[in-house]
């Protein structure tokens, strides 16, 4: 093996996940972008009309705002006073969940507030990756060590019921707020499993959520493993770093784990795979609107490793986003042999872009594709080598995709 090079690299801080409170699922994620959109919000409430298209008839809309100003009466139970401006947020919401797409989702002040604190990296709540598909509310992947994990959730659960909320017409959003909560508060999930013959209710107690990221350890016979969990901001630098121990190890064989790792920082994933392929060796393809020109992210080159490298990667259904782009793009160019069950298939980017100096709107610009074209979202990536892992596996403490993985890489079949 070559030496390794562990110069510290700057990030382009694009990133591809977040996790809310709960939270919103792996996604594609561009920041940095300067100029505020034009805003339904400014235009309504100033009389402007600024990035209003022509040939949008808006007279309902504001025939509704009427009647509901002149003839609205609140319910016995309604007790929150709904301002003009909450109106305006309504309706951008309304516009946005019309689109149908899961993962964009527009933040009103508050929610706007809290999405930029967890992106931090902590916040209360229980640690879970969920999303919104036709009508169902999907576990993608709860997080090492949470309470989610802790208390039994698992990657593919179904949850029919928030407390006594059914979910069956919530959209991520939604449910992201009912399962948001302060640390040391309760929530209840009725939950469906495939292996489970009757739905069953899972009580999660929040708490404060630290975003796990990597763990590594020599496994014997050759081999060393690594563990990666989350694509964070600081991920480049412990990847680096766990690479630094494999070195020494002296091992020449390597198991990464992306197994329920639901994706994080794009920039993390293709410094990642740069450890591995030469430089300008396509990672990811970022697909637009037809007419407009793909992006294609390459490797930076690193390459530190020779022919003897030998690496398997461990993949499962909570595989997403960033992970599915670093095993797609090892995969591909033939340096990894992927072992385990098909991953998620998020292969979808978000922008978060400013509507107004405290408003937000993350929103849907591009698909990613793998090296070869194919698209992640549309079918997710199947390894070489399928090994399922069920829950008499989980409970009796056995892990036959890991076994499968040091197999292959032992004996080379």
């Amino acid at each position: 093996m070559a030496q390794m090079n562990f110069a510290k690299n700057n990030s382009r801080k694009i990133a591809a996940w977040i996790i809310i409170a709960v939270a919103f699922f792996a996604w594609g994620f561009h920041q940095g972008k300067q100029s505020e959109i034009s805003s339904i919000a400014v235009s309504s409430l100033t009389g402007t009309t600024s990035g209003q298209p022509a040939n949008v008839d808006f007279s309902s809309f504001w025939k509704a705002w009427s009647i509901i100003n002149q003839d609205y009466v609140p319910t016995a139970t309604t007790t929150t006073v709904v301002t003009d401006q909450d109106k305006v947020w309504g309706a951008i919401s309304g516009m946005v969940a019309s689109l149908g797409d899961p993962y964009t989702v527009f933040f009103p002040p508050t929610e706007s507030s809290e999405f930029a604190s967890e992106v931090r990296g902590n916040f209360d709540g229980v640690g879970l990756e969920v999303v919104e598909q036709n009508g169902v509310l999907v576990v993608i992947a709860p997080l090492k060590g949470s309470p989610a994990a802790n208390a039994g959730l698992k990657a593919g659960d179904e949850i029919i019921k928030i407390d006594n909320t059914d979910t069956a017409s919530l959209s991520t959003d939604d449910a992201v707020n009912l399962i948001r909560g302060d640390a040391g508060t309760t929530v209840a999930f009725t939950v469906i499993r495939a292996s489970v013959k009757a739905p069953f209710v899972v009580k999660v107690v929040r708490a404060q959520i630290d975003i796990p990221t990597i763990d590594d350890h020599d496994l014997g016979n050759g081999v060393y493993y690594i563990a990666l969990y989350s694509f964070t901001e600081n991920s480049p630098d412990l990847f680096r770093g766990a690479l630094r121990d494999f070195v020494e190890s002296g091992d020449s064989k390597l198991v990464l784990d992306l197994r329920g790792n639901p994706g994080g920082y794009l920039d993390a994933a293709i410094d990642m795979a740069s450890w591995f392929l030469p430089s300008g060796d396509v990672v990811v393809r970022e697909s637009y609107a037809p007419g407009k020109p793909e992006t294609i992210y390459r490797s930076k080159g690193y390459n530190v490793f020779n022919s003897n490298l030998k690496l398997a990667i461990l993949v499962d259904g909570g595989s997403a986003s960033a992970a599915e782009i670093l095993s797609g793009a090892l995969s591909e160019h033939g340096v990894a042999t992927l072992i385990g069950e098909k991953t998620f298939g998020k292969g979808s980017v978000q922008e978060l872009v400013p509507v107004t100096s405290d408003t937000s709107l993350k929103v849907t610009i591009a698909r990613w594709l793998t090296p070869n074209g194919v698209s992640i979202s549309k079918q997710g990536i199947t390894p070489q080598i399928v090994v399922d892992r069920t829950d008499a596996d989980v409970a009796a403490g056995k892990d036959p995709q890991l076994d499968r993985a040091v197999q292959f890489l032992t004996t080379g079949k």
